[in-house]
């Protein structure tokens, strides 16, 4: 599956209403575990984690950048 652009999975595992999670993103690869009876509930909690680490890595970029903008050029 695939959402905003990152691709992930969500497996079923043998434990009852357990899915194991994974997703890729800049080179570094994401897995986890969730408790639901759902798949759609499971593919939605690895969504918002995607939605996270993108907000996290827009700050961090943004941050990056306004730095070295703010430094006098020599």
């Amino acid at each position: 599956m695939v959402h905003r652009g990152v691709e992930y999975t969500v497996v079923a595992t043998s434990e009852p209403d357990i899915w194991e999670w994974r997703y890729e993103l800049d080179g570094q690869v994401k897995t986890g575990r969730t408790q639901t009876r759902l798949a759609a509930l499971a593919a939605r909690r690895v969504q918002s984690k995607i939605d996270a680490a993108l907000r996290a890595g827009r700050v961090s970029s943004n941050h990056d950048r306004s730095d070295s903008l703010s430094q006098p050029s020599p």
